[in-house]
C-alpha cells in the first residue's frame, strides 16, 4: 500500500508516527506540509494520506483542504496524542483518526478500512468510461461496519465485473454467479480454483481434501489476496459471531491448509508477525517464486 505520510516540516527527521507504522512494509513516502502546495500532483499519489498533527494541531484542520486543492483525493487519517484528541472535529473532513500509540494491527486494519471505503464508494459514483467496475456489497459493507461476514467485494482485485483475466492472469467475473452474499460462486486464483457449488477445491488440476472450515477459510483468503488480517479478523469472517473458542483454532486450520496445499504452496499464507495471516495470489500463480 502506498502512504504518503504529512508531517511538519520541521519534524521531518523526526520519528515517523504512529511508529507502528513502520513496522507494516508499507510504501511510505514521508512529506513536510509546507511542500505539499508546490509539490507536482502526480508525486502525492497514494492509497492513503497519513496527516502527523502529534505537535501541531493546526495541521488536522486544514490538511483535507489543502489536499483537495492539490486534486489529491485519497482517505486521510489524521495522528494525534492523547491531549489532541479533545480537538476533533467532524469539520475536519477526514477519514479517521489514530493515536501516536496504536499498534500495528490497528494501524494495519485503519489504513485498510480507510482505503477499501474509498475504493467502494468511487465505484459506486455513476460511471465514467471506465468498464468492469461495481458498486459495494451488502456483505462488505457488514464487513467494513464492523458486523458479521467479510465477504468479497465485486469490485476487489481479481473479481470486477467483466470477462477475460486481470494482469497478472487471476480471472475476472461478470456472468458467473453469485452467492446471497454477494460472493462469487466459483473463485479462481491461479492455478487455484474453488467452486461452491460442488464444495470442491483443486490445485493444477490436483483435488484438495479440505474439510468443510478448511475450505471456507482457504476461499476467504483467495477472494482477499494480499491482504492482512487479525486472527480475530479471520474467525469474525470464517467461524461467525456465534464462535466463542480462541484464535488459536486459526493457527491451526492454517497450519492443515498449509500442509494439504503441499510444500510447493504451503508459503502461499504468510504469518505477518504480531498482526495475522496474508495470502499471496502471486505464490499460487507462479510457485517457482515460492521455491527461489
Amino acid at each position: 500500500m502506498r502512504i504518503l505520510h504529512i508531517c511538519p516540516t520541521d519534524r521531518l527527521e523526526a520519528p515517523i508516527a504512529p511508529e507502528s507504522l513502520q513496522y507494516l512494509g508499507h510504501h511510505i513516502d514521508r512529506r513536510g506540509a509546507d511542500e505539499i502546495t508546490h509539490a507536482h500532483r502526480e508525486s502525492l499519489t497514494a492509497d492513503v494520506v497519513i496527516a502527523d498533527a502529534c505537535l501541531d494541531l493546526s495541521l488536522a484542520p486544514r490538511i483535507a483542504e489543502v489536499l483537495t486543492a492539490r486534486k489529491v483525493t485519497a482517505p486521510i487519517i489524521v495522528v494525534l496524542g492523547e491531549g489532541g484528541l479533545a480537538t476533533a472535529s467532524a469539520k475536519w473532513n477526514v477519514s479517521d483518526l489514530i493515536l501516536t500509540t496504536a499498534g500495528p494491527a490497528e494501524v494495519e486494519a485503519r489504513l485498510r478500512v480507510a482505503r477499501d471505503r474509498h475504493l467502494d464508494a468511487q465505484r459506486s459514483a455513476p460511471p465514467t468510461g471506465r468498464q468492469g467496475w461495481a458498486g459495494p456489497t451488502a456483505a462488505e459493507n457488514r464487513r467494513l461496519s464492523g458486523n458479521r461476514g467479510f465477504s468479497g467485494s465485486r469490485g476487489s482485485a481479481g473479481y470486477a465485473g467483466g470477462s477475460g483475466t486481470n494482469r497478472t492472469g487471476r480471472r475476472r467475473y461478470g456472468d458467473d454467479p453469485w452467492n446471497a452474499d454477494g460472493e462469487p460462486l466459483v473463485v479462481v486464483t491461479g492455478t487455484l480454483r474453488i467452486d461452491e457449488t460442488a464444495f470442491t477445491a483443486d490445485l493444477g488440476g490436483r483435488s484438495l481434501d479440505l474439510t468443510y472450515r478448511e475450505f471456507a477459510l482457504l476461499k476467504f483468503f483467495a477472494m482477499h489476496p494480499e491482504r492482512v488480517f487479525t486472527r480475530d479478523e479471520i474467525l469474525l469472517a470464517v467461524w461467525g459471531e456465534d464462535y466463542f473458542g480462541g484464535t488459536r483454532t486459526v493457527d491451526v486450520h492454517v497450519r492443515r491448509l498449509r500442509a494439504k496445499l503441499g510444500k510447493d504452496l504451503e508459503n502461499a499464507i504468510h504469518t505477518v508477525r504480531n498482526v495475522g495471516y496474508r495470502f499471496s495470489a502471486d505464490s499460487v500463480t507462479e510457485p517457482e517464486d515460492v521455491k527461489a
